[in-house]
């Protein structure tokens, strides 16, 4: 059976060498042709004997070439000169006077019909496929079959006791060599066919040693594995001496399963690692010289799967040392996976591809999270951010060295950087413990953004963005683990959760700084935010870290009182106007923008809105005789809302407001202005009159049905003087409507029941503002006719 196998090998390199001298013989050929060709040609002559003879050669045809329009031909009639030159007859073109025939289009169609062409066959019109099968497909198979051939045959001698064991080792050998050798002979002529012939050779001589070792005990262990990692060399060898990767994958699909046709189950795995890192170690030398990149991914995945099962199965009673084992052989792993992808590109200076680039982040992630896992076996939890900076630093360098190389794709270093700054950030987490993240967060945030201005790579930009949302994520979990619950005492402004939002609050603020400064056109990016989201963030960490910090400490000492919402709108307040004097005294930048005065609408509004919660809270403090002094902020408050509702007034007379809306807007803040001064009076009036003879009750039907008509009708007399002050017809109409409305009230409401020293003081006093508002109209009558003179005027110009 060997002999025939034999017979059919020497059989196909006759045949090849056939066809290889068939090929010269017909490349000779097609010289002899050409040489024939120069010698036919004719002496060349002169350019008069030329034109002679093209004169006396020269035919008249007259051809018609019809043009078709619509339905209609027009014959255009030409000359074809047809020159009998040399051989080779030449045309030429001159036309005639045009005339029209009248034809069909039919006529001409079936006239000028072109004959279909024959359909191809499939392997006409897939040439390339027809290649694969006949030169790739078909050798691969018939390689497959031929090694299992050899097998049988060699099962078959061994059932027949034709051979001894040492014998058919050696036949497989021998035929293993025969392969390779033909395989070698051929290796120019038939590239595809001879890498095959040494792949199968290979294969049978992995298999022979397997049988040696195990079936007939011929050598031992070590032989065996040196004899096996011998082979692989020598594939190797031939992978880069054929320069083909089909090869390549033989010699590491046959390394990696040496081991376990080797293996006798002792489970040694410090021998496993060191034979794979000197397999990984082989493949990194291929990759300076090839860009086999199937053969690097399955390197990766075989070594990933080999790793990774052995220290999953490992017992939880496993020695300390198997884990120290475990993480050193995990980091030179690592090390070799990364010069591995990187070798080829680098040397040779070429792209890198999504490959590469999924293998380096697969390799960076498992190999962080073994060390963790390791570490964490080995308790000792207080080195994991250590390690994690440790891998980030790694990169951190190899990114240095790869920038220092000329021509070197951009793409790595974006890659390489964004690993190293995860790693950094990820540090926070697993070495520093509660507020300490959210410290180590916004200062890398910061710093990140610096370094984008001085190195301008977008992918630390982009970092930074997502280390300062971290931070913000962090933040709140600081909030809630501080200020979640009143159960144990914080110190007043200087605990960890108000100083870690102010530390926030100026790291998003020089980030904001820092975004001012750069060019229009590298801010231009939708991952981005835009510098006002830093201005606005920092601003609103600060101003919500003061309302937890105040609210816990106000809940903390004075429960079950609500006295922290006084002081929380008197820190907003302030907050708010400190901003406004510092924006246009510092800065020189006063607020005018339409945000600006709406946000200050909403505090305003959210302080009327407070307003029942404030009386609530003014109660429980006068009738349970605690610290009432507390209270007396309120009215600080009002005053802080007083001017920052006048500060609102002046920023919307500035802007360009239409008539219409300017009318709606005083009738607003008139209203606004009406209904402060009253919560404010009814407040004040409490903390006044109550006592243990005046309760809260009697005090406030007093002060509805008599207070209320005195500080409406002093409302109107201001709305009437202002009106007047300004020519502002809408503010005189304002406080004739809340002076009839405090009539109304006070015929129809308020005289009953009413005590007949209130009655004097409501009517006294609403009696005589009526007499000063009627002097006022009567004094300045001259104004109020030019005013409405005025509006007629530009009405009428309209």
């Amino acid at each position: 059976m060997l002999v025939c196998v034999l017979f059919v090998i020497i059989i196909i390199l006759l045949i090849s060498q056939n066809n290889k001298l068939i090929s010269q013989i017909q490349r000779l050929a097609n010289e002899i042709k050409q040489l024939k060709n120069e010698f036919r040609q004719k002496p060349t002559t002169t350019i008069v004997d030329e034109i002679k003879k093209e004169e006396s050669k020269t035919t008249i045809v007259n051809v018609s070439i019809p043009t078709i329009i619509t339905e209609e031909i027009i014959i255009p009639k030409v000359e074809v000169h047809i020159n009998n030159v040399d051989g080779e007859p030449t045309i030429t073109v001159q036309p005639q006077p045009e005339s029209k025939e009248q034809i069909s289009v039919q006529e001409y169609t079936a006239k000028n019909t072109v004959p279909l062409i024959p359909k191809q066959s499939f392997f006409e019109r897939h040439p390339d496929m027809e290649k694969f099968i006949g030169e790739n497909l078909v050798s691969k198979i018939g390689i497959a079959i031929l090694v299992l051939a050899i097998g049988f045959f060699v099962k078959y001698a061994i059932d027949q006791q034709w051979i001894g064991p040492t014998a058919r080792v050696g036949i497989g050998i021998l035929c293993g060599a025969i392969l390779i050798g033909i395989a070698h002979k051929l290796r120019y002529t038939y590239k595809s066919f001879s890498s095959i012939l040494a792949g199968g050779g290979l294969a049978v001589f992995y298999f022979t040693i397997t049988l040696g070792y195990h079936q007939f005990k011929l050598f031992d262990q070590t032989t065996a594995f040196v004899i096996m990692l011998v082979i692989t060399v020598f594939a190797v060898s031939l992978s880069i001496l054929y320069n083909k990767q089909e090869l390549a994958i033989i010699a590491l699909v046959g390394g990696f399963i040496a081991p376990f046709l080797v293996s006798s189950g002792s489970g040694n795995y410090k021998t496993l690692f060191i034979y794979l890192i000197m397999l990984n170690t082989g493949i990194v030398c291929i990759a300076f010289k090839k860009a086999w990149r199937l053969l690097n991914l399955l390197c990766f995945i075989f070594t990933v799967v080999l790793f990774g099962s052995w220290i999953i199965a490992l017992p939880f009673d496993e020695p300390i040392v198997t884990y120290k084992n475990a993480f050193l052989f995990a980091t030179i792993f690592y090390l070799l996976f990364f010069a591995t992808n990187i070798a080829y590109n680098v040397s040779q200076k070429k792209k890198f591809i999504a490959s590469d680039f999924g293998i380096l982040l697969a390799n960076t992630a498992l190999y962080v999270g073994v060390g963790l896992y390791c570490i964490m076996q080995l308790t000792m939890p207080n080195v994991k951010g250590i390690f994690s900076a440790a891998v980030g630093l790694f990169n951190l360098v190899a990114t240095f060295l790869l920038f220092k190389k000329q021509k070197i794709d951009t793409n790595i270093l974006y890659l390489l950087i964004g690993i190293t700054l995860t790693c950094i950030s990820i540090t926070a987490p697993l070495q520093l413990d509660g507020n300490y993240i959210t410290l180590f967060w916004a200062s890398e945030a910061a710093l990140l953004y610096w370094l984008y201005t001085k190195a301008t790579f977008k992918i630390i930009q982009i970092a930074s963005v997502v280390v300062w949302v971290l931070m913000l994520v962090s933040l709140l979990i600081d909030w809630a683990n501080v200020y979640g619950s009143y159960n144990e005492v914080v110190k007043i402004i200087v605990n960890k959760a108000f100083i870690t939002s102010v530390v926030a609050s100026i790291a998003t603020y020089i980030m904001y700084k820092i975004k001012m400064h750069e060019q229009p056109e590298v801010t231009s990016t939708i991952l981005i935010p835009n510098k006002q989201l830093y201005k606005i963030s920092a601003l609103l960490l600060l101003l919500i870290g003061g309302c937890l910090e105040i609210k816990y400490q106000f809940n903390y000492y004075y429960p079950f009182t609500n006295i922290a919402i006084v002081y929380l709108f008197l820190y907003v307040f302030i907050f708010i106007l400190g901003y406004v004097f510092v924006q246009k005294t510092i800065f020189k930048t006063p607020l005018q923008q339409p945000a600006s005065v709406i946000l200050l609408c909403i505090i305003i509004l959210l302080f009327i809105l407070a307003m029942p919660t404030i009386f609530t809270t003014q109660t429980n403090l006068l009738v349970s005789s605690i610290n009432n002094n507390l209270f007396l902020v309120q009215y600080v408050v009002a005053i802080l809302a007083a001017i920052t509702l006048y500060s609102v007034i002046g920023m919307v007379k500035k802007m360009s407001i239409k008539q219409p809306n300017k009318q709606l807007y005083t009738w607003l803040f008139c209203i606004v202005i009406v209904i402060l001064c009253s919560a404010e009076g009814h407040l004040l009036a409490n903390q006044i009159f109550y006592d243990s003879s005046n309760n809260l009750a009697s005090i406030h039907q007093t002060y509805i049905k008599t207070g209320l008509p005195i500080l409406w009708s002093i409302c109107s007399f201001i709305f009437m003087y202002v009106g007047m002050r300004f020519k502002n017809k809408t503010l005189r109409i304002i406080s004739l409507s809340l002076f009839t409305i405090t009539v109304l009230k006070l015929f129809l409401f308020d005289i009953r029941g009413i005590s007949p020293a209130g009655k004097i003081a409501a009517f006294f006093c609403l009696g005589v503002l009526l007499l000063v508002v009627s002097f006022m109209y009567q004094r300045l009558k001259k104004i109020i006719i030019d005013d409405i003179s005025a509006n007629t005027n530009a009405s009428s110009n309209e």
